[in-house]
């Protein structure tokens, strides 16, 4: 068998013929007179086809073959740790980030980019500044500065109270004159706007006992406040002692209504003022004595705000009390009476009442 004959033999048996090798195969005329008449019938291409194929063949049948024991060994294939950089390289790498030399980019970006970006939140940024103050222009121009919007929900007022320092709370000894003389200073500063010159250059006398009315002027035009002077508080007006009773033993403080826009309280009628022990016998207090009275008058009301109520001066009560039992730690509150008036909440202590502590020592 001729070498055309072995290579068509091979090709049949890749391509899954049966087939016979030359030893063993018997003579026969059929056979041989078969095998030539193939030979010569397959055309030059389709040898070559199959030759083709034999080969892929083979190399699929050896990619399939079993690994080797060296193959198998996995830690050839891990992933090999990556070495520590220096210091050094580090440092070069930094500076490589701020400025490579070789590509003209500063952090990574070319001057073109850097201008784009830039552009972009300039023009972004102006628009959200343009955005907010167009909002802010069209909230000025629709609310009132001279009064709210909405007011229909008026809370009652609360009540505060001078010396207020430490808190809530009054002692001292009357013979320690560093002991209460915080409490005068603060005094002197409360009452320095309530001076009777400057409450006669800045406001104007008032006799009426009504509720004095300025609805009736333009929404911008500045009001008149009524006088309120410091020497009708008497004897705890600082005129005549300069200490406020501290230095006796008999101790002044100043109660004052929280300013409502507005309001009118009392429903036409004032608001009274009182005080006692919240917790123990009365008697401890003492005598106590209220300047000028102990009402909140209402010729002092309403209030218009502090763009058209320039110079308004908040009516204020003064309390002496007289008689302090001493050393007594003594919780003393104060109320406000009146219609409309809440002074008993349980949540607010300040809502229409205050609360403080006095204690008095020798």
């Amino acid at each position: 068998m001729g070498v055309t004959e072995r290579y068509v033999t091979g090709v049949l048996m890749g391509s899954g013929m049966r087939t016979t090798s030359p030893e063993n195969m018997e003579p026969s005329s059929t056979e041989g007179g078969a095998e030539e008449k193939l030979v010569r019938s397959l055309p030059h291409k389709v040898i070559l086809k199959h030759g083709q194929e034999l080969e892929e063949e083979q190399e699929e049948l050896a990619e399939h073959q079993p690994l080797e024991q060296e193959d198998l060994n996995f830690e050839r294939w891990k992933r090999r740790p990556i070495p520590k950089r220096t210091l050094h390289q580090k440092i070069d790498d930094l500076k490589t980030y701020l400025w490579n030399a070789e590509t003209n980019e500063f952090m990574g970006r070319s001057g073109k980019s850097w201008s784009l970006i830039l552009l972009f939140y300039a023009a972004l940024y102006l628009f959200l500044a343009a955005m907010f103050g167009g909002c802010l222009f069209c909230l000025m121009w629709s609310i009132s500065p001279y009064h709210p919007t909405f007011n229909d929900r008026v809370m009652p007022p609360g009540m505060t109270m001078a010396p207020h320092l430490e808190g809530h709370e009054i002692a001292f000894n009357a013979s320690d004159r560093k002991s209460w003389r915080k409490y005068a200073r603060s005094m002197e500063e409360y009452l320095r706007p309530y001076n009777d010159a400057a409450q006669q250059r800045k406001n104007i006398p008032c006799d009426k006992e009504t509720y004095f009315m300025q609805d009736d002027l333009d929404e911008a035009a500045e009001r008149k406040a009524c006088q309120f002077k410091r020497s009708w508080l008497g004897q705890c007006s600082g005129l005549q002692d300069a200490n406020f009773g501290y230095s006796q033993g008999m101790p002044c403080i100043l109660l004052r209504m929280n300013r409502i826009l507005g309001y009118l309280p009392g429903q036409g009628k004032p608001i009274n003022v009182t005080c006692g022990v919240k917790k123990g016998p009365p008697e401890v207090l003492g005598k106590i004595e209220f300047f000028p009275k102990s009402i909140f008058e209402n010729k002092y009301y309403p209030y218009y705000g502090k763009l058209r109520h320039v110079n308004y001066s908040s009516p204020v009560v003064a309390v002496r009390f007289t008689g302090v039992q001493q050393g007594a730690n003594i919780q003393v509150q104060c109320k406000l009476n009146g219609k409309g008036i809440i002074n008993d909440s349980p949540t607010d202590r300040y809502l229409g009442s205050v609360t403080f502590s006095l204690e008095v020592g020798a």
